[in-house]
């Protein structure tokens, strides 16, 4: 059955390479057009490990630390775009235009951008591979790209010639005229051997003969002559020459490798329809050298312009890699992020957080566990048209993701009563898909697995603040039942209402029912009570969450938590203490983030 899906999946998509990647952007900016929602899905080439990865002591702040960690270290190598919609005539129809594109980062302008290292992670290649990926079309076809403000420092090192909108002058000077005169005269000369009527038996000896004693150049088939200019002022002056001489010229202007105008080039057209074809080659050419420029960059600036609802799964990870590849440097924290992120996107919806608003979803673990769910508990009819056809069978894991993602939301938005205008087509008043917006769980990330997983743990979550949750480590025992056992003998605290999560082989969390029992305990150890002198025999140490959320912000990744929580506690100037600025956590099986209040910029 998989492998049926999977066969029916790469025949479906179109599969883009740099090959023919300007005919597929092309393509894709006609279909967002016509649709409502993009779903969005990436391949990369490893994710965060241990604690690394988001927690559920994490703050929205923290995760945010984290996932740029992530976007900072690993390169998506595969990037699937979905841009669907479902007809509001028939909600069980959805129609749907799959791409999958094969990136791969490399210095195409001889600039040295992109000159990208990164992270892999072995068994994230294998699985590409055995699930069929293709490096050697990633590698050699695959697709390049600028940020863009790697974009803004390209072209200050790579010009083109270009035609410039001639800008209102200030009176001229005596100079000015002078210059003004000489310039006309010599263009109205060059022009005069082109417009007389020539004898038809004239050949190309004599055409160039005429070029020889006229001057000049060819532009292509066309004449042309280049006039030497110092200044963007003489520029002015010789678009306004030519364009007050005769409408069958244009001119450009010819940039030197510091930027700066170094000549304005001046060609003949033989009729306002040569001029037109002229104008028409060089926007096509300064098409071309912007989707160089840019890469795959172009089809996220598509996105963004559309301003249709974006649909993703681990969003929180999926956009600080889109911001960091393809917008500029990650700002250095959470509410900087998102004032930026907002302006690239607007609306952003993770797909996790649809399904939990259905009661018994909330459990599941994945994409496919949620369809899986759908199809044994409701009955939502779904029929999936893809009118494009593509003969590369090339499959993709983020391809998978991207359509299921799709059918989902579907389903989803029939369940939820869910509409692009807020109305159904009845007239029925419906929710609308802003709704969802920027609220993440980015600890919802079982983006590998196949398996159908639900979690087991209970799905209630309850709003805890940082100054219940203290930070244990220095333990040998490898299970929660076994520390726990230890611990109630070793201080009165530890008998106390309080769970207990590992977070990783190195460190445990407990949180606290009530802030006091945690401030009182972190007290006792910070001023070395004789009431825990078993806690300090064992070799026992904990720390406030203060001192946790210091070590992702200096970006201790390279230790595990225990050393980089003892390293960061040992500081004199650090407490181990909550300290200053609680934050809201949400203790759960995942952890939730609502980002709403971020985006007040």
């Amino acid at each position: 059955m998989a492998a049926a899906t999977r066969a029916a999946t790469a025949t479906a998509t179109k599969q883009v390479t740099r090959r023919n990647f300007a005919e597929a952007v092309q393509e894709l900016a006609a279909r967002l057009e016509t649709c409502d929602y993009v779903a969005i899905a990436a391949q990369k080439t490893g994710a965060p490990t241990g604690w690394r990865h988001a927690l559920l002591v994490d703050t929205p702040e923290t995760a945010y630390l984290k996932a740029r960690l992530a976007a900072e270290s690993f390169q998506p190598l595969h990037f699937a775009i979905c841009p669907f919609r479902i007809d509001a005539a028939s909600p069980s129809t959805l129609v749907a235009y799959p791409y999958n594109f094969h990136l791969f980062p490399r210095d195409e302008l001889q600039i040295g951008m992109p000159s990208y290292s990164f992270s892999c992670q072995s068994s994230y290649l294998s699985s590409m591979a055995h699930s069929g990926f293709d490096f050697n079309m990633c590698i050699y076809d695959g697709i390049s790209y600028l940020s863009r403000v790697q974009e803004s420092l390209a072209r200050e090192k790579i010009f083109i010639p270009h035609v410039r909108q001639l800008s209102p002058t200030p009176s001229t000077s005596v100079a000015d005229s002078v210059f003004m005169s000489r310039i006309k005269s010599r263009i109205e000369h060059w022009r005069k051997g082109y417009t007389k009527p020539s004898n038809t038996a004239d050949g190309s000896l004599v055409s160039s003969l005429r070029q020889l004693i006229l001057g000049g150049e060819s532009y292509g088939s066309r004449p042309s002559f280049s006039i030497d200019v110092c200044s963007d002022r003489q520029v002015q002056l010789v678009l306004e020459a030519v364009n007050h001489i005769s409408d069958d010229l244009v001119a450009l202007v010819v940039p030197d490798k510091a930027g700066a105008a170094r000549a304005v080039r001046v060609i003949f057209t033989s009729s306002t329809e040569d001029k037109n074809l002229l104008l028409m080659d060089i926007e096509k050419m300064e098409d071309e050298h912007n989707l160089k420029f840019r890469g795959f960059r172009e089809v996220i600036d598509l996105l963004s312009s559309s301003q249709k609802p974006i649909i993703s799964y681990n969003c929180l990870n999926d956009f600080t890699m889109i911001h960091s590849k393809f917008v500029g440097p990650l700002p250095p924290n959470l509410h900087e992020f998102m004032c930026s992120l907002r302006m690239v996107f607007s609306n952003v919806i993770d797909i996790s957080h649809m399904w939990r608003e259905i009661g018994p979803l909330r459990k599941a673990k994945n994409i496919q566990a949620a369809l899986s769910y759908l199809q044994r508990q409701y009955f939502v009819p779904m029929d999936v048209e893809i009118p494009q056809q593509d003969s590369n069978n090339c499959i993709t894991k983020s391809g998978e993701n991207v359509l299921r993602i799709t059918k989902l939301f579907a389903k989803l938005s029939y369940l939820l009563k869910i509409s692009p205008n807020g109305q159904s087509h009845s007239g029925q008043k419906c929710h609308t898909v802003e709704e969802y917006s920027y609220i993440f769980y980015p600890s919802c990330m079982d983006e590998d697995s196949e398996d159908v997983k639900f979690a087991n743990e209970s799905d209630t979550t309850r709003s805890m603040r940082t100054d219940n949750v203290v930070l244990l480590w220095g333990f040998r025992e490898t299970s929660v039942k076994e520390l726990r056992s230890r611990l109630a003998s070793l201080h009165h605290t530890f008998s106390k209402d309080f769970e207990l999560k590992l977070l990783d082989n190195s460190c445990s969390a407990l949180i606290f029912r009530s802030s006091d029992m945690a401030m009182e305990l972190l007290r006792e150890i910070n001023s070395e009570s004789p009431s825990l002198n078993n806690f300090f025999s064992e070799g026992l140490k904990a720390a406030g969450f203060e001192v946790y959320r210091k070590v992702c912000r200096l970006g201790l990744w390279d230790s595990d938590l225990a050393e980089a929580l003892d390293g960061v506690s040992s500081e004199p100037s650090t407490s181990t203490l909550s300290g200053y600025g609680t934050s809201e956590i949400y203790w759960n099986t995942s952890l939730m983030l609502d980002l709403k209040e971020y985006l007040e910029c």
